[in-house]
């Protein structure tokens, strides 16, 4: 098979057709990954503000204006991001639908079988209220966790990380989605893989759209240092790894 073949096949649903998913880790009983990864209690935890708090900062959008005005936009003013605006985004990516509400995997976002295998972590450089640093969302209790502070020289690391796109680093918070594998692989086996990039595209497009009600823009980028990334969220590459992310700031 031909390398173009054999990365077409990986787009076709065919594969589900030769996989037998009685052995799956869901029908041999194994117990259901968990929809949060761990957080060291050690950790500085920042609680997001909630729905009844962002409400008054959005504008007036309609939604085929703002389907129709959704663009990539690379040019970001100095302006910061106020924290309600910020969990208005961080609810529409991954929030649960009502917090709080059970079970925790009905969110925003579509996801194969409700699994919901993306993690959110964020390079924050302007936003009121929250010290620049690599932040990790946590979606079951709409709260920040801080995992370093960052500085210029973070700034560098991220541009070379992205390949020199110097437009990443200068917006003023970046989201970088990373994929945990384990939890689509324990219902659909080898079929997960090509679900988790779908995954990828709704909660991403949820970011476009949501950035027009806030007079923001965002630019989805996909080329990347994947080791570089890796190193810089410090996942292991593995288990875990960065799959897309994300810039988001006042346009200009």
């Amino acid at each position: 098979m031909d390398e173009f073949k054999l990365h077409r096949n990986f787009l076709k649903d065919s594969l589900r057709k030769t996989i037998d998913f009685r052995t799956s880790a869901q029908h041999r009983g194994v117990p259901v990954p968990p929809l949060q990864e761990p957080v060291a209690k050690q950790l500085v935890r920042i609680s997001m503000p909630d729905r009844e708090s962002w409400n008054h900062i959005l504008q007036e959008t309609d939604l085929a204006d703002a389907i129709g005005n959704r663009r990539s936009r690379r040019n970001y003013s100095d302006d910061y991001l106020k924290v309600e605006e910020l969990a208005f985004l961080l609810w529409t990516t991954q929030g649960q639908r009502k917090p709080g509400e059970q079970p925790p995997h009905f969110r925003t976002v579509p996801s194969a079988g409700a699994r919901h295998s993306f993690e959110t972590y964020l390079f924050i450089h302007r936003v009121e209220k929250i010290p620049p640093g690599l932040y990790r969302y946590l979606p079951l209790s709409h709260e920040l966790v801080l995992l370093y502070a960052t500085d210029d020289q973070s700034k560098l690391k991220l541009s070379r990380a992205v390949l020199g796109q110097k437009f990443v680093a200068d917006s003023a918070v970046v989201f970088v989605w990373t994929t945990v594998p384990n939890r689509m692989e324990w219902r659909y086996l080898q079929a997960a893989h090509r679900v988790i990039l779908l995954d990828a595209g709704h909660v991403c497009q949820n970011l476009y759209l949501a950035c027009e009600a806030i007079q923001a823009g965002t630019c989805a980028i996909a080329a990347y240092d994947q080791e570089a990334m890796d190193e810089l969220i410090r996942v292991d590459g593995e288990e875990q790894f960065t799959i897309y992310l994300a810039p988001v700031g006042k346009y200009q």
